[in-house]
């Protein structure tokens, strides 16, 4: 019966410190990639604007297995505000160091990597209250082809993270 009672409260001790640890996060969302990420699919994430006082910081979440064959990585992000407005960015990451070994964190053949998208230079507030949408797609191309790649292996998980910024 001791057992039990010590595996309940490790799993309630690790539910408490995970949360607990990420109190900067306003918004954190994956969806999965099914094999692999078609050019023409785009990852949409819906959220609203926690305030528009405070500077946050944006980011792309990426997770990766090895079988992410590029050194680095292009995509269109397209930031949607309340009023009908759009700001489309291509955005290009590196992704492997010049050794070839896969940039990121994780232990496992899983590396998560978490971009900057907005917040890094300058500080970013909601400019507008309300419902703000991210639309994300890769625009991978292999050198020398006109043509982007039309499947883009080796990325499992998108994700968009919102955080209050540090004071």
């Amino acid at each position: 019966m001791l057992k039990k009672t010590n595996r309940l409260f490790l799993v309630v001790l690790s539910c408490f410190l995970i949360t607990s640890c990420d109190s900067n996060a306003v918004f954190d969302e994956y969806q999965s990639v099914p094999n692999e990420w078609n050019k023409d699919s785009v990852a949409s994430f819906n959220f609203k604007a926690p305030d528009t006082i405070n500077n946050y910081n944006l980011y792309v979440n990426l997770r990766n297995t090895d079988a992410y064959k590029f050194s680095n990585l292009f995509l269109l992000v397209e930031l949607n505000y309340p009023n009908g407005k759009a700001v489309k960015d291509t955005l290009e990451y590196k992704m492997a160091a010049p050794n070839g070994e896969l940039l990121g964190t994780g232990f496992s053949d899983i590396k998560e990597n978490k971009l900057w998208f907005r917040g890094f230079k300058t500080p970013f507030k909601f400019s507008e209250e309300g419902d703000y949408t991210v639309n994300i797609q890769h625009a991978m191309r292999n050198n020398g082809e006109v043509n982007g790649v039309e499947n883009l292996q080796g990325i499992t998980d998108i994700g968009f993270r919102v955080e209050q910024a540090q004071k």
